[in-house]
C-alpha cells in the first residue's frame, strides 16, 4: 500500500522559511509525478509544485520564484522548500503522488503564517 507522510509544518512568522518533507513507501520512479497541494480554509485544494522522476518541475504561481522542490531518491523523500512566507500561505499542505493511473495523497501538514 502506497504511503505519503509529510511533515515539517508549523507556525512561522512572515518573511521566514520551512522545508516540507513527504517520506514515500516506494522509489519515487514508480510515479509519474509527485507534488505538493495545499488547501487554505474556505479555499479549494490548489497546486503548488510537481517534480517528475526525469527531473523536470513545475510551479504554480501561488509560491513561484519563493519556493523549491526537490527530491532524494535514497531516502524515497520530496521536499518543498519555502522562503519568504506570507500570511497567505498559511494552509494544509498535502503531498501527491500520481502513477498507475491512481491518485494518492498524504494526510497533510499545517503551515501557519502569522506574526
Amino acid at each position: 500500500q502506497v504511503q505519503l507522510v509529510e511533515s515539517g509544518g508549523g507556525l512561522v512568522q512572515p518573511g521566514e522559511s520551512l522545508r516540507l518533507s513527504c517520506a514515500i513507501s516506494e522509489s519515487i520512479f514508480r510515479y509519474d509525478a509527485v507534488g505538493w497541494y495545499r488547501q487554505a480554509p474556505g479555499k479549494q485544494r490548489e497546486l503548488v509544485a510537481t517534480i517528475f522522476p526525469t527531473g523536470p518541475t513545475n510551479y504554480a504561481d501561488a509560491l513561484k520564484g519563493r519556493s523549491t522542490i526537490s527530491w532524494d531518491n535514497d531516502l524515497n523523500t520530496v521536499f518543498l522548500q519555502m522562503n519568504s512566507l506570507k500570511p497567505e500561505d498559511t494552509a494544509v499542505y498535502y503531498c501527491h503522488a500520481r502513477g498507475d493511473g491512481s491518485d494518492y495523497w498524504g494526510q497533510g501538514t499545517q503551515v501557519t503564517v502569522s506574526s
